[in-house]
């Protein structure tokens, strides 16, 4: 017997974990903006359940980290990463991307987002005359919550940056 459910009108309750769920895979950088835009217009016009789940029926949700759980030692080197990236802009992290990233995917992941934001910022700090020099300060903070995130061995990724090392 077939069943209808996906028939059925959906209401503003339903759509709202739908449109999590894109927000989500907008943050891990699943999808881009104008995809993202393009989704939650659908996801806001959506009539029944079945166009609601078309629209995330290709964002399965990601494993947290991809392959086994980062070990100890590879926790330390992302968490180190991030927080060397405070006091040396992206020397620290490249550093630490080239040398134990070689070894461990997670930690070249984390390093390289590190170098990202710290690149990012250089660049804004340029172009802005150094007015952008003091994004630093809310930089520090940002490096110490990805620290935390990666001693956890949950990956982070910083939103608003130009990700130019892949």
């Amino acid at each position: 017997m077939e069943s209808t459910q996906g028939h059925l009108r959906v209401s503003d309750a339903e759509r709202e974990p739908v449109l999590g769920r894109l927000k989500d895979a907008f943050a891990e950088g699943r999808i881009d903006h104008d995809e993202f835009d393009m989704r939650t217009q659908l996801v806001l016009t959506a009539k029944t359940r079945d166009d609601l789940a078309a629209v995330t029926g290709d964002l399965a949700p990601a494993p947290a980290v991809a392959g086994p759980d980062p070990g100890g030692d590879d926790r330390v080197a992302a968490a180190l990463a991030h927080g060397l990236a405070a006091w040396t802009l992206f020397v620290g992290p490249l550093v630490v991307m080239l040398t134990r990233g070689r070894r461990s995917e997670y930690v070249r992941r984390q390093a390289a987002e590190a170098v990202n934001l710290q690149v990012t910022l250089l660049l804004i700090t340029i172009v802005t005359f150094g007015v952008g020099g003091m994004l630093y300060a809310v930089t520090w903070i940002a490096s110490i919550v990805a620290a935390i995130y990666a001693l956890a061995g949950r990956p982070f990724r910083y939103p608003w940056i130009l990700r130019l090392v892949k």
